[in-house]
């Protein structure tokens, strides 16, 4: 048996290059940054769909949420994910705050 150091792959036919390690924690790194801009929205929609307040405190919650879902929705179409559909069904996503997406 022989032993080998870690993280040493030479007993593969085609190591990895310095292009694929790059390409590998780039993957990493948006994946990273989905998850992160995910739960943001989730969070925000939560804030908005538990609201029992005053209506001003109200439309600076759907406006948060609304900024937070548009930049989740950036951040899947950076990664190649064009269709959100299924993120608009499993977030629960209100009417008002797709409404207000991309408005300042």
């Amino acid at each position: 048996m022989t032993l080998r150091p870690p993280g040493r792959r030479s007993h593969l036919p085609n190591p990895e290059s310095g292009q694929d390690v790059l390409q590998r924690e780039l993957l990493e790194e948006m994946a990273i940054s989905l998850g992160r801009a995910g739960r943001r929205a989730e969070l925000a929609l939560t804030q908005l769909r538990e609201h029992q307040g005053a209506a001003d405190e109200r439309l600076l919650l759907l406006k948060a949420a609304a900024e937070s879902v548009h930049a989740y929705f950036i951040q899947r179409e950076l990664c190649g994910l064009r269709k959100h559909d299924d993120v608009i069904r499993d977030y629960r996503i209100p009417r008002a705050v797709l409404a207000r997406l991309g408005a300042k």
